[in-house]
């Protein structure tokens, strides 16, 4: 079924060596490689090491024992009364309000500046009030005559100071504002830095804004039937209680105290309340009631303060030296008072009357350290110590035998006030101390040139403003003897308040 066959070998002949290669070169490459280094190294360290010296184990004796054979005796027989009489003054209190001073007392003060506005002085003006602003770097002096004892028609002027300008002036007021009649009381706000009351001879009251340059008079009162008909004396910011809104305070010799909220679209200041003092309805106490009335039933207003504890108490002096505790909540109708119709009703707010000065009371001021206590001063040249408790006052200083214009009390020393005096010195008394003399005399007498006015800086206590008739203000520094206040001092003054006067 097979057989074998022999076939011829089949070749092929490649055709590979033949063909020619062809070859092609392509190329790729990625983005440049960015390459950074860094280094980190620690800080520097550094090693310290001491050692005591190598103990000496062999004891010196320096000094040879001592050959007395009796101090040891004498120190045991005193040890009990050494010990006893040093209890004893741990428990004493004779040196509890005593505080060294480490100053030279000739360095107490020194005067920082003295501004002028020379169109006051060429007219004779004195200045009759000053005040800062509540920033504590504008000074505002009210410019008037405080020996007219006649009606004044002479114009007169408000000026202002920034004492932190680079470039201060003081031979020229950064802000002059003319008035028509003198002023005699000048307040700032107490937290509206522009904004300043006044109150004039005429009887108007007024509110600048010395951001205003061309027209500053925001509010004023006019004359009116129902406001000052005679000079007004003291003005004062008054919290309405109302988100921060306050009024202005006036008081007047016509012997009514105003109240009135400010309208600046209007550019009236609007009676809010009304009080009047009537001789009648004074309260007399024990001490008060030899005095005698004299002249006019009328009470006319001279100075006032407010109490910065009770929003409802406030203190007035009168020309004839009553001084009188008076609330603004009274409901006790003025005598003599018709009321009419839509009008604010007049009232009588004295409640409690402190033993009278013997004449004009041009100053009064409440303790900003304590609730209770107050000094006042006028024409009899005395300063007295009162407390709300009591008619009669707890001290009473001679302090001039001319007028006293002004007294206060430091922003920062509980224990110390300085008064203004007639003789054109400035006394700085201080409580603590046990002598009657002042602590520090600002400003020295001279050329029969009064002080009228003084100002403390609440912003910076160490700032205190003087005013003279020459139309001068002068600007002090105190020393830190005079401003800091010492770690005893509130109780010293809590022991005075709780004195019973004689």
């Amino acid at each position: 079924m097979f057989t074998d066959e022999r076939v011829d070998a089949a070749s092929l002949r490649s055709a590979w060596r033949k063909s020619e290669a062809v070859l092609e070169t392509r190329g790729s490459q990625t983005a440049a490689l960015r390459r950074a280094e860094a280094e980190v190294q620690t800080v520097s360290t550094a090693a310290a090491s001491c050692q005591t010296e190598p103990e000496d184990g062999s004891a010196q004796q320096l000094l040879p024992p001592p050959q007395t054979p009796g101090l040891e005796d004498f120190l045991r027989r005193a040890e009990a009364t050494v010990t006893r009489e040093l209890l004893k003054n741990a428990r004493s209190h004779a040196f509890d309000r005593f505080q060294p001073s480490w100053e030279d007392h000739s360095q107490q003060v020194s005067l920082l500046h003295c501004l002028q506005h020379a169109a006051a002085q060429e007219k004779g003006l004195h200045v009759t009030s000053l005040s800062w602003s509540c920033t504590g770097s504008l000074i505002a002096c009210a410019y008037g005559r405080i020996d007219d004892g006649d009606w004044s028609t002479e114009p007169a002027c408000v000026c202002t100071w920034n004492l932190d300008l680079r470039g201060l002036r003081s031979q020229q007021a950064d802000l002059v504002v003319e008035v028509p009649t003198a002023v005699t009381a000048l307040c700032c706000h107490p937290s509206q830095p522009a904004l300043i009351a006044g109150g004039l001879y005429s009887g108007e009251v007024l509110v600048w804004d010395t951001s205003r340059t061309q027209d500053p008079v925001l509010a004023q009162t006019g004359m009116s039937a129902e406001g000052h008909r005679e000079p007004v004396y003291q003005v004062a910011w008054v919290d309405l209680q109302k988100k921060g809104e306050f009024g202005v305070l006036s008081a007047g010799s016509g012997g009514r105290v105003l109240l009135r909220t400010l309208d600046p679209d209007r550019g009236l200041l609007v009676l809010h309340a009304a009080y009047a003092f009537l001789r009648q309805q004074v309260p007399h106490s024990s001490s008060s009631s030899s005095v005698k009335a004299r002249g006019s039933s009328t009470v006319g207003v001279t100075s006032l303060a407010l109490s910065p504890w009770d929003p409802d108490t406030f203190l007035v002096g009168s020309e004839g030296g009553l001084l009188l505790r008076c609330s603004f909540s009274s409901r006790t109708p003025a005598a003599g008072a018709a009321p009419s119709p839509g009008a604010v009703p007049l009232r009588a707010p004295a409640v409690f009357s402190f033993r009278p000065h013997g004449g004009p009371v041009h100053s009064v001021h409440c303790s900003p350290f304590h609730r209770n206590l107050f000094v006042a001063a006028g024409t009899d040249g005395t300063v007295r110590l009162h407390s709300l408790l009591q008619a009669r006052p707890l001290l009473s200083l001679r302090v001039s035998e001319s007028y006293v214009f002004q007294v206060q009390w430091s922003p920062s020393r509980p224990l110390v006030f300085a008064a203004a005096t007639g003789q054109g010195e400035v006394h700085l008394f201080d409580l603590g101390r046990r002598s009657p003399r002042p602590a520090a005399t600002v400003e020295r007498g001279g050329s029969g040139q009064a002080a009228t006015c003084l100002s403390f800086n609440r912003r910076r206590p160490e700032m205190l403003a003087v005013g003279k008739t020459d139309g001068t203000v002068s600007v002090w520094r105190l020393s830190a003897a005079l401003t800091e206040q010492g770690p005893r001092e509130a109780g010293a003054l809590e022991q005075i308040a709780q004195q019973v006067a004689e």
